[in-house]
């Protein structure tokens, strides 16, 4: 199994203290994380997209370029790339460069995104997001595969034997879809052979598994070997500690924090209680073997081999986050990587593709 560490790079203030870190801070705890997740031993670092509030996640490949330059080996992860709201084209050019700095360490997660907000900035409908999502997908993809490209495309200008630089450094990038919700982007995945990332943070394991067994039909359907599946997994939030007990104590402010948050922001609220979050999401709260109990538990609903972790605090102490991860590390994440097998494909940085003639 490999685990990745993943941000949206919130930014509200912290659920304990209430402070709220200046920007310029909140970025530099970013890199912090991403230097601290590739010194325990995490397998990806990734970042998310966002266009809206509480988000700075705005320009993902540019704080990934930012990582690639302070890492030597962690790969590089999109969590998710909003094709939807994107040109492809442009956002290829971004990718494609960032993939050359990083010396071929990264994989994208695409997704549709989600929110009003950022849908209305981007002047994007739900009825017609999906199509958006599929096309931009199918540009982006032909794009990384050819050296010229004609595309009769509807949500931008058509292409023409179009030529888009700089060619890739792999050849192709791994593409993850991103899963939430809806069975459109499960869909896609399968068609083209895909590997898929279920988000797995809201709900109880239920809808989420009821995804992955349609993805797994979908994959079947379109004919793909059925040992070439792979499935990552989200996690809700964590906190490792030597006991539950412990791990309870120091979860409990957080948990009632954030669902106060919820209430007054009219938000939906899924678990009522502590007891609930522990037991029914995807949270890791406990000591290391609750831990490893609970990820083999969704494992048999899942069969995933790659699982994402939160790589901010959230509410933590600096050294009761360092302290979670490092004993994640030490006594969970073996166990995981010998008991459930990694994804069935080659995870360090892929040749160079071959120069044009």
């Amino acid at each position: 199994m490999k685990f990745l560490a993943i941000t949206l790079i919130v930014h509200r203030p912290d659920p304990i203290t209430g402070v709220q870190k200046p920007t310029h801070d909140r970025f530099r705890e970013v890199l912090d994380n991403a230097l601290l997740a590739e010194e325990l031993g995490f397998d990806g670092f990734g970042v998310g997209e966002r266009h809206e509030r509480p988000f700075i996640s705005s320009s993902p490949t540019v704080v990934l370029s930012h990582v690639a330059a302070l890492t030597k080996r962690i790969r590089l992860f999109t969590a998710v790339t909003t094709l939807s709201l994107l040109d492809p084209v442009r956002a290829y050019e971004d990718y494609a460069t960032l993939d050359h700095l990083s010396n071929g360490r990264l994989d994208l997660i695409i997704g549709k995104g989600n929110g009003a907000a950022q849908r209305d900035l981007f002047q994007v409908t739900p009825e017609d997001q999906w199509d958006r999502n599929a096309e931009s997908y199918e540009v982006f993809r032909k794009i990384w595969r050819q050296d010229k490209v004609t595309a009769d495309t509807r949500f931008r200008p058509p292409l023409t034997d179009a030529e888009v630089w700089p060619r890739p450094y792999q050849r192709p990038v791994r593409v993850w879809h991103g899963s939430a919700t809806s069975k459109e982007s499960v869909d896609l995945a399968a068609r083209y052979g895909d590997p898929l990332f279920s988000a797995n943070v809201t709900h109880p394991i239920e809808p989420y598994a009821e995804l992955i067994r349609h993805y797994r039909e979908r994959w079947a359907h379109y004919g793909h070997d059925p040992a070439q599946i792979a499935v990552g997994a989200g996690t809700a939030g964590i906190h490792v500690a030597p006991t539950s007990q412990q791990g309870l104590a120091a979860y409990r402010p957080i948990f009632e924090s954030n669902l106060a948050f919820f209430k007054r922001a009219g938000l939906p609220v899924v678990f009522e209680t502590l007891e609930d979050f522990v037991e029914r999401s995807s949270a890791l709260i406990g000591s290391p073997q609750q831990v490893i109990d609970k990820v083999h538990r969704y494992h048999e609903q899942f069969g995933h081999t790659v699982l994402h972790l939160h790589a901010d605090a959230s509410g933590l102490t600096e050294s009761q986050h360092r302290a979670s991860l490092e004993l994640f590390q030490s006594e969970v994440a073996p166990v995981l990587r010998r008991e459930i097998p990694d994804p069935p494909f080659v995870w360090g940085p892929v040749l160079p593709a071959p120069p044009l003639t």
